[in-house]
């Protein structure tokens, strides 16, 4: 199992520097990872900070902690763009990165997609994230690619220089189960974010559903990782910790990916965010147990 922190980037957290300060702190107390949320705007007006921007102060500010966006809504994003970037953040990080896409939820909806002219017909942007992947992997390769699709066009064109990771960048797909189709597109590539809904049921049996469904849809031998963010917090007993995780082991998760959200430590996401409290937590170092 790897762990690691999951931080929105707006808020207390939309400042480059200080989640720099913060991934600093995470790679000294040994987490495995630091990744951010992707988003440009909320339904609340907010600090906020690029994620592009944050993750290279991130990678500037670090030497060995994986990092990345989970996930990018790879729909309204340019991909020769987002190619272009991820190149950049892969070499100078030492090729650290791993990017984390998806279609882009519905929280938000009127204030990132609609109010910005964003496509907002989610089958059609299940489309473009597919094409936009085609079109990352074919420049990652640092040969000539054309490329022509139903949102996306590219005519004779070669980028260099290439990511330093081999075979590439690794790309994780999130998705909301029971919806199928992100997880089968999670099976062509590097990794799955499933995300349940506990209101629906049992956690550990949602979780196990699409892990398995993942691992069906697979059509090579390769690694695929399982990632999964939830509220950890070691708390006081060591030994439910100990259990919890060993469950999640069983199941096929391979990230564990801490929330640091306000609410979890006695905020709210438009009150305090008590940053300190959760340094404290980045400083306490993964569960050991």
């Amino acid at each position: 199992m790897k762990y690691g922190l999951y931080l929105p980037n707006f808020g207390a957290f939309g400042d480059a520097r200080l989640l720099a300060d913060l991934a600093r702190d995470a790679e000294r107390a040994g987490w495995d990872g630091f990744f951010l949320w992707d988003h440009i705007a909320r339904p609340w007006l907010t600090e906020m900070v690029d994620t592009c921007v944050a993750l290279t102060a991130i990678a500037l500010s670090t030497n060995t902690i994986r990092f990345g966006p989970l996930v990018t809504p790879l729909p309204r994003r340019r991909p020769w763009k987002v190619a272009r970037e991820t190149v950049s953040l892969d070499r100078l990080s030492a090729g650290r990165l791993i990017l984390g896409v998806g279609t882009g939820g519905l929280g938000g909806l009127v204030k990132e997609w609609e109010n910005l002219g964003e496509e907002l017909d989610l089958r059609a942007r299940a489309e473009m994230l597919d094409e936009g992947l085609d079109i990352l992997t074919g420049l990652w390769s640092g040969k000539a690619f054309a490329y022509e699709g139903k949102h996306y066009q590219v005519k004779d064109t070669e980028f260099i220089p290439t990511p330093v990771q081999s075979p590439r960048i690794p790309i994780w797909v999130g998705g909301n189960w029971p919806h199928k189709a992100p997880f089968r597109r999670a099976a062509r590539w590097d990794g799955a974010m499933p995300q349940v809904d506990l209101k629906q049921g049992d956690e550990i049996a949602q979780l196990r559903q699409a892990v398995q469904y993942t691992r069906e849809q697979r059509k090579t031998e390769a690694a695929c990782e399982v990632v999964y963010s939830t509220s950890l917090l070691p708390g006081n007993d060591p030994a439910r910790l100990t259990g919890r995780i060993a469950r999640y082991t069983e199941i096929g998760i391979t990230w564990l990916l801490e929330q640091l959200y306000p609410q979890h430590f006695g905020g709210g996401w438009q009150g305090n965010w008590h940053v300190e409290a959760m340094r404290q937590r980045i400083l306490q170092g993964p569960p050991t147990y």
